[in-house]
């Protein structure tokens, strides 16, 4: 049935049972991509019927979806033209995006990765659409852990008086929002459905406008019926911002989500559909363990499913990073962890088990985190606040305003510092050093290892400052003994190689690179160039980059954030001021969004952010002509 989806609008010449084939072909090719790629597994399998009856009961791309973080959005692209090779390669470099994407297709109206966006962007589209005079529908599908958002709730206050068509379906995959469940709700549902009972209501409206006291009485009969219904079902807080709430409703029963949808189209009204879904339908594992199979890596099919791992077991940053935090909060009292929903992820969920009284998840609310950090900093604790770097630019007047201005000991662990190649631009995570720099207070370090990031959390704790510690996904590329390693200290560098002519100043997992760069060019031309372990980005080590300025040519910077404004920048601030003529050169990621792909290796070397690629550029910057050597590059590949 799948291979006959050309379009949204080949779906209304199959039938009942035909979908449900469908239903399950769908499962199947997720299942199957997911299996190869990794990827949001639970989330789609979950909305397959949602989906298709959103695509039956409106016309795409003539009506809007607009998908709340858009990791569910993966039936939607196999049912607007995009079940091809494509797909195949989903999140994979020359595949299509794991998020919905206004580049792919005119279908996708909306582009989305962080929760919460759902709301306030249909809004616009309604109100934008009024202006207009036009007449197309507008649905925003928001999972109920979007209405821990603060961006949704604003948008909640303002839908009933801006516009008189929106409609939100909660897809609600966890738990029941409201209570309004069995046999009355059901009753109530089909009442209010039936296009009689509305048009009665509607014509009786009419009726008693045109007599004296109309208005009162209508009011009266208003609050009659709802004082009535909140004796049977709840009153929810929808109603009470002027939106007129349906649900519970299966979300797995097309022609009843249909049914629903068709009685939307009509109202007169802002609406909300309250939908229940089960995360991972069709995929045991995935129902058994929703948490696990949100977002996954490749797994094994023959295996019920079972995430395949590195048989090398290296140590990850965010693993270093909970067993650092649990051994220095069993010490100190006064640490706290704050998380965003996202304990597993940021290793926050060690400290959970260790300390439970001392671990805090907030949801997805960036804002409230940071906040709640500073009013506990303000009474003598220490927080440690876990946040992936492209979610933390959401509490970006938190950390100005409410941290930094007061210069609160809150200490913020930005996981996921560079590149998520898989997901894309919507959570790499390559501005935090620009939009951090220019903060007064602040203390901004990256660990080069997941060795060296136990003492500078350490470190960062002892702080009476707000202090960032940055650093990547995943494992380190080579991890060296700390013991070996020169002891932390503020603003201070680590010169690794003392060399001459060129020195490379470097940043986190680019410092080994740099070392085997540096090797390398000393087997080649028997020439040793500097190489440093910068630590830190602020306080630099002025005195140690005047040093080099002073004693080498040049200086090359390499990090992995944009170069715009990041390191490399602070490091020619420091350059000009002092009047020194030594060129830097800034290595880094360009003035554009990174789209996604296959690795981070993939992406360094289209970037030319490879090893093979900073060896050329280095040795093009070289005095060769002072050498005695032979000057054909070594392959490094």
């Amino acid at each position: 049935m799948l291979e006959k989806i050309k379009e949204p609008s080949d779906l209304k010449a199959l039938n009942h049972e035909e979908l449900e084939i469908l239903c399950q072909e769908i499962r199947d090719r997720i299942i199957s991509v997911t299996s190869q790629n990794g990827g949001h597994v639970g989330p789609n399998l979950g909305v397959v019927e949602l989906t298709i009856a959103l695509h039956l009961a409106f016309n795409s791309p003539e009506d809007s979806f607009l998908w709340d973080v858009s990791h569910q959005g993966y039936v939607h692209k196999l049912l607007t033209g995009r079940n091809d090779d494509a797909f195949d390669k989903l999140r994979l470099s020359s595949g299509y995006s794991g998020f919905i994407s206004r580049e792919e297709s005119d279908h996708d109206s909306f582009g989305a990765g962080h929760a919460g966006t759902a709301l306030s962007a249909a809004l616009g589209m309604c109100a934008a659409r009024d202006l207009k005079g036009e007449s197309n529908h507008v649905v925003a599908v928001a999972g109920d852990a979007a209405f821990t958002c603060g961006i949704t709730l604003e948008a909640l206050n303002n839908i009933a008086s801006t516009t008189k068509r929106f409609i939100l379906i909660i897809n609600d995959n966890k738990w029941s929002i409201a209570q309004n469940v069995g046999a009355f709700s059901k009753y109530f549902n089909e009442l209010i459905t039936n296009p009689i009972y509305t048009r009665i209501h509607r014509d009786a409206e009419k009726f008693l406008n045109q007599f004296p006291g109309g208005n009162s009485l209508i009011k009266f009969i208003s609050k009659a019926k709802r004082d009535t219904k909140e004796l049977i079902a709840p009153s929810s807080i929808f109603e009470k911002l002027g939106l007129r709430y349906l649900g519970p409703i299966d979300g797995h029963d097309i022609p009843s989500l249909v049914k629903f949808f068709e009685f939307a189209k009509q109202s007169e009204e802002p609406i909300v559909l309250h939908i229940l879904t089960q995360k991972g339908k069709g995929f045991s594992a995935a129902v058994n363990e929703p948490e696990k199979w949100h977002g996954s890596g490749p797994f094994d099919l023959n295996a019920s499913g079972s995430t395949t791992s590195n048989s090398h077991k290296e140590l990850k940053y965010q693993d270093a990073f909970g067993m650092s935090l649990v051994k220095i909060a069993k010490k100190n009292p006064k640490v706290v962890g704050i998380t965003a929903a996202m304990p597993s992820g940021t290793g926050l969920d060690q400290l959970s088990k260790a300390c439970p009284d001392r671990f805090f998840d907030v949801g997805i609310a960036e804002e409230h985190a940071v906040l709640m950090a500073a009013g506990m900093a303000a009474k003598g604790m220490h927080p440690v606040c876990a946040i992936y770097s492209t979610f933390l630019q959401r509490a970006y007047d938190q950390i100005i305003h409410d941290v930094c201005l007061q210069n609160l000991p809150v200490t913020f662990c930005l996981d996921r510092a560079g590149l998520s190649p898989n997901d894309g631009p919507t959570h790499h995570g390559l501005f935090d050093l620009s939009y951090l720099r220019c903060v007064p207070n602040s203390i901004i370090m990256q660990p080069s290892n997941t060795a060296e990031l136990g003492p500078m959390l350490e470190f960062a704790i002892q702080q009476n400052s707000p202090t960032f510690l940055r650093y990547p996904r995943g494992a380190s590329e080579q991890t060296k003994s700390w013991e070996n390693s020169q002891a932390i200290e503020l603003g201070q560098a680590e010169l690794l190689v003392d060399g001459e002519q060129i020195s490379i100043w470097a940043l986190g997992e680019f410092v080994s690179l740099a070392e085997s760069v540096s090797e390398q060019i000393e087997k080649s031309y028997g020439l040793k160039i500097s190489v440093v372990n910068a630590r830190f980005v602020k306080p630099l080590d002025k005195s140690l980059i005047i040093k080099h300025a002073q004693t080498h040519h040049k200086i090359i910077t390499l990090e992995d954030n944009v170069v715009a404004g990041g390191f490399g920048s602070a490091v020619l601030e420091i350059i000009n001021q002092e009047g020194l003529p030594t060129q830097v050169i800034r290595l880094g990621w360009p003035d554009e969004y990174i789209p996604h792909g296959s690795t981070t290796s993939s992406l360094r070397k289209s970037y030319l952010l490879d090893k093979s690629s900073i060896y050329d550029e280095v040795v093009s910057h070289l005095d060769i002509e002072s050498l005695n050597k032979n000057l054909a590059p070594l392959d490094i590949a």
